[in-house]
């Protein structure tokens, strides 16, 4: 493979939402400066990389995906001076730093959709959006049948005032996400060259990875045809595609941005294409003049199932392979419902959580770890009054949103600040969050964070930890196991209802201790060499 020596291909990255990490100045909203100060614990968790979530001025719409200037720091987070200091600090520490940039879409508060909406239908100002006059004789319906992910139509009419203080309808906009994340139109040339200019800006800067939001999009079905997928289309194949997302001129996009990454030495990119499922359209996204990697979805997707789980490192491996690039393994982000609630309620989801971070740990390539996952931290249920995701808000409360996934991370002591603030969390973290919070677990053996403090340091340092393929055991029902090919590394999992025999070897790590006879118990994984 052709991803030899590049520090990217075995790392372990670890996201942060930084409104959730930690918070330095009391107002109950994380910054970069509470980052910079738990620089630290990374160092002592063992982790590669930090990821970044979007740190650029937003209006607070999507929380940082909605931008109002993608060469800028959001006032709230901090200061450019800020961020220079906690990449530097980052170096120091041995940690590289991964930050979002977010070329789908703007802010409907960014200088150049304020401009439009100030223009006239035709102009060039609308250019960089896609404006439409609408269906209809004065243009009362949208001009096709798209929906938006958070629910509800893609495109929002503008009302325009007269100047005798008259107001009427103006033309459409299109927005995938929410009304105020308009999509910019990437035929428009303006457009190809802010986004040039923002990759050149942070490469300056020194960061050393650029995770690009929503990578399939950008580009949108030639024409705007309505999604024949809705309800009203009687389907005629069953392989009807989405015309807002994956179509085929987004790849110029990407050999733009690695044209420009390539000129910056150990600079990657990595694209979030998850609800890419087709795996060869997947693995368009990282040839060898498009991007360095791309999270794949089948891991993240698989229920606690042995079987699901082989078919998912089986197709994330093979869809890689084939690229020639390292696996991206993903359990959770700032979007998904926590592992520890999504395998189970209660401690069975949290062992459940601690067998599959093994599994994902284990397997070649790299490994994307979520903040707070590390602590086995549950999903959240946020009373309503207290919600700030749009998904929800949008959906008219019938998707469960993601704030649930976003509470603060709990560093010490108790409510309502956990040490992530001296103020009032801008999401309420629950009362019984005291035995989760990191000053606690470091003193715990047993404990999620001591677990994956162990794992890290495996991964890092054992000799067994090569390797870029698998190789399947036979394995008693409701379990699998693989070794590393090349290595002696075995990771067995068992999701079975019955304790089983390990496979041969010494043990290195359980998520869970073995059974009075030595056997792997329902809901644990182990490492042996």
């Amino acid at each position: 493979m052709r991803h030899d020596g590049q520090w990217w291909a075995k790392a372990v990255v670890y996201q942060v939402y930084v409104r959730s990490f930690a918070d330095s100045d009391g107002d109950g909203v994380g910054d970069l400066a509470g980052v910079r100060s738990r620089l630290g614990y990374l160092e002592l968790l063992g982790v590669d990389a930090l990821a970044l979530g979007p740190v650029n001025p937003s209006p607070g719409v999507d929380h940082g995906y909605d931008v109002t200037d993608p060469r800028e720091v959001d006032p709230l987070l901090g200061t450019l001076d800020d961020l220079d200091g906690l990449i530097a600090d980052a170096h120091a520490h041995g940690l590289r730093v991964v930050v979002d940039v977010v070329p789908n879409h703007t802010s409907d508060q960014h200088e150049w959709f304020r401009a439009a909406v100030s223009a006239a239908p035709g102009s060039p100002e609308r250019a960089r959006y896609h404006f439409h006059p609408g269906k209809g004789e004065r243009g009362e319906r949208p001009p096709n049948n798209w929906q938006s992910v958070f629910g509800g139509p893609a495109w929002t009419r503008l009302t325009v005032t007269d100047e005798d203080g008259t107001s009427r309808p103006d033309e459409w906009y299109l927005h995938l996400f929410a009304p105020g994340q308009p999509d910019l139109d990437w035929e428009n040339p303006e457009v190809w060259a802010d986004l040039e200019k923002t990759l050149r800006f942070w490469c300056d800067r020194g960061v050393d990875g650029l995770r690009i939001d929503v990578a399939h999009g950008m580009a949108k079905a030639a024409g705007l045809p309505d999604d024949r997928r809705q309800p009203g289309w009687t389907p005629v194949s069953d392989e009807l595609t989405d015309p807002r997302f994956d179509q085929e001129p987004v790849h110029d996009v990407h050999r733009m941005i690695r044209a420009v990454l390539d000129h910056y030495p150990e600079r990657m990119a990595v694209g979030e294409v998850g609800t890419v499922r087709d795996d060869g359209r997947w693995a368009g996204y990282v040839r060898r003049d498009e991007l360095h990697l791309a999270v794949h979805s089948a891991l993240r997707d698989a229920a606690f199932d042995a079987g699901e789980v082989r078919e998912a490192v089986d197709r994330t491996l093979a869809a890689a392979g084939s690229a020639g690039v390292p696996a991206v393994w993903m359990l959770a982000n700032h979007d998904l419902v926590r592992p520890a609630t999504r395998y189970g309620e209660g401690p069975l989801g949290l062992a459940r959580a601690r067998a599959m971070a093994l599994v994902a740990l284990a397997l070649p390539g790299t490994a994307y770890l979520y903040h707070g996952d590390e602590l086995g931290l549950p999903d959240v249920e946020v009373p309503e009054e207290a919600r700030q995701d749009p998904a929800w808000e949008l959906s008219g409360h019938t998707d469960p949103g993601r704030d649930g996934a976003r509470v603060p991370l709990p560093w010490e002591g108790g409510p309502p600040g956990y040490g992530f603030t001296t103020g009032t969390p801008w999401l309420p973290v629950p009362d019984g969050f005291g035995a989760l919070t990191a000053a606690e677990q470091l003193e715990d053996p047993d404990s999620t964070l001591s677990l994956f403090r162990q794992a890290l340091e495996l991964r890092r340092s054992h000799p067994a930890f090569h390797g870029d393929e698998v190789e399947w055991f036979g394995a008693p029902a409701g379990c699998l196991a693989f070794r590393r090919t090349g290595s002696t590394l075995v990771c067995a999992l068992n999701a079975g209802d019955r304790a089983v025999p390990l496979p041969p070897g010494d043990v290195l790590l359980t998520s869970a201790p073995l059974t009075d006879c030595g056997e792997l118990p329902p809901d644990t994984a182990a490492w042996l060499a």
